[in-house]
């Protein structure tokens, strides 16, 4: 429905019922004054109501991996020491350079 049609509408019909004397004194007023006194969205309350929210499946999801790293079987140790391997790698292209006093 359009809005400014239905606006029309619903002030064609406050018009035609006029207040009865039972409406206290400056009661629309009063209404209106709540209204806009009403406050407004807190953005900072809803995402910490969210964080909030997520904070126990986050905390039962760490339970489960970690219940489940320690009663599995343990794999055989490593070969190699992969901080050795990590080194290696790093300085791969350092120990390849040739020193420039050597051309």
């Amino acid at each position: 429905m359009n809005i400014a049609e239905l606006q029309r509408k619903l002030i064609a019909a406050a018009r035609g019922n006029p207040p009865h004397d039972d409406v206290p004194y400056a009661f629309e007023k009063r209404i209106m004054a709540r209204l806009s006194a009403a406050p407004g969205l807190d953005v900072w309350a809803e995402w910490a109501r969210a964080l909030w929210r997520a904070a126990a499946p986050c905390v039962a999801i760490m339970l489960l991996f970690g219940a489940w790293s320690l009663l599995s079987p343990a794999s055989p140790p490593p070969a190699t020491d992969l901080s050795q391997e990590l080194d290696n790698t790093v300085l791969a292209a350092a120990d390849q350079e040739a020193p420039a006093d050597s051309l």
